[in-house]
């Protein structure tokens, strides 16, 4: 799993896996899933990213285990 937060295009990517991405569908504005060949979700990106949520909160990042 990777998490790119892309400050130049306003945007934050999670990728879940290295499978090829054969289609994308954005299903609330601003966020856009990426589907594989067996139509299962490989990534998520969500746009405009700066007015969800503030730098500070995306450089406090925390993952959790459960």
């Amino acid at each position: 799993m990777r998490l790119k937060v892309d400050i130049g295009n306003d945007a934050l990517y999670f990728r879940l896996d290295e499978a090829a991405i054969v289609e994308s569908e954005e299903v609330q504005p601003g966020v856009v899933l990426d589907f594989n060949a067996d139509g299962k979700v490989v990534g998520i990106e969500m746009l405009d990213i700066s007015q969800r949520m503030t730098l500070e909160q995306l450089k406090n990042f925390q993952y959790e285990t459960v």
